[in-house]
């Protein structure tokens, strides 16, 4: 039988780390964190005589993939075909939590493991080197959970911004490579655009790329653009408390909307929906859009992501932050599936519940 575990069977899953894993162990301690505050799901294969495997899958806040963080069997139960009923169990798991994709990482030398996913219908998308503490590197598989999702997808080259406040340029450079492939992407452009697009300077910190300056970095690189926002309100006042900051603020925006109007690019208000953003999508533009990124990271700040692709239930997004005090990489950063539903949650921000889109278009000479 497979059913959830259960704090009681904590003991017992120690015991069966200990008897399978020589290195890379999980404690007492972190299977109690998983069982009781993690967002996590663990399932046992019960014996009757107590747990003879589980099965720990891991939830993102935000996106809709999981990741099969580990599995294992204890010898006297292998090649029974209990290992695929485990994988079986948590991919029902994670179908349920409305999860488009299961991940996970296995050991090079694990050739039984890669054989059994691949059996499976896992495909092998990346690697980790040094994954493991005794140095051996990963390989990474993933599985669609939907045989009927057919993303329409773009092949949006993917960029990592290198400073915490330079998403808004770091995204604005994805979407102008998809454009124009000879664009070339490094940290002088990053930092240029942060130049340009920054809506304050200030000596208690950085500022962030609003979309004013964003629509026109893009417009002085011949690229064009369409912005929507959700009302006249000038963006991102409500950020800071200072009434200098605020004031400062509003001047640097209101030139930038002066000189948006005076390049003709559009300037739309209202909601873009998901029909939208596909509409846009479909039409060859690359939307690149604002949201909160309290669901997926904990955490109210306004951050930029790049729409990648969409099918019935997703909208995919590359994420130019990666979490890496997570254990993420690149890879988990690349056209995150989000819910529909989900991505209209989040495609707001701050209490006046801002709305900003840009939509990327071709060069006007190409």
């Amino acid at each position: 039988m497979i059913r959830p575990a259960r704090m009681t069977d904590i003991p017992a899953l120690v015991a069966l780390e200990q008897r399978c894993f020589p290195t890379d162990r999980l404690s007492r301690r972190q299977f109690r964190y998983m069982l009781t505050k993690a967002n996590a799901h663990t399932l046992v294969h019960d014996t009757g005589k107590g747990p003879g495997g589980y099965v720990l899958v891991l939830f993102s806040r935000g996106t809709s993939s999981a990741r099969l963080y580990s599995i294992a069997l204890d010898a006297a139960a292998r090649g029974q075909g209990l290992g695929r009923n485990l994988v079986r169990a948590a991919e029902a798991a994670a179908r349920a939590r409305d999860c488009a994709y299961l991940r996970l990482e296995i050991r090079k030398d694990n050739t039984a493991s890669q054989y059994l996913f691949e059996s499976l219908g896992y495909r092998r998308f990346g690697e980790y080197d040094d994954y493991y503490e005794d140095h051996m590197d990963a390989w990474r598989y993933e599985k669609s959970l939907a045989a009927d999702l057919r993303p329409e997808m773009v092949r949006v080259p993917f960029y990592e911004q290198t400073l915490d406040f330079t998403c808004g340029p770091s995204c604005l450079m994805m979407a102008m490579k998809a454009q124009d492939p000879t664009l070339t992407l490094d940290r002088k452009l990053e930092l240029r655009l942060w130049r340009e697009a920054t809506t304050i300077y200030m000596t208690s910190g950085h500022g962030g790329c609003g979309p004013f300056g964003l629509a026109l970095a893009a417009a002085h690189r011949g690229f064009s653009v369409e912005l929507t926002l959700g009302d006249e309100q000038i963006p991102l006042l409500d950020s800071v408390r200072s009434q200098d900051k605020k004031e400062v603020m509003r001047l640097v925006q209101e030139d930038m909307l002066d000189e948006i109007h005076g390049l003709g690019i559009p300037v739309h208000y209202g909601h873009l929906t998901p029909v939208d953003l596909r509409a846009r999508f479909d039409a060859g533009g690359i939307p690149v859009v604002l949201i909160s990124s309290y669901q997926i990271y904990g955490e109210k700040f306004p951050h930029w992501v790049v729409v990648t692709g969409f099918d019935e239930h997703f909208i995919y997004v590359h994420d130019p932050f990666v979490d890496y005090d997570n254990g993420e990489t690149p890879l988990d950063s690349l056209n995150m599936p989000i819910l529909q539903r989900d991505f209209e949650r989040m495609a707001r921000y701050g209490k006046a519940g801002l709305k900003a889109v840009l939509v990327i278009g071709p060069r006007a000479d190409s």
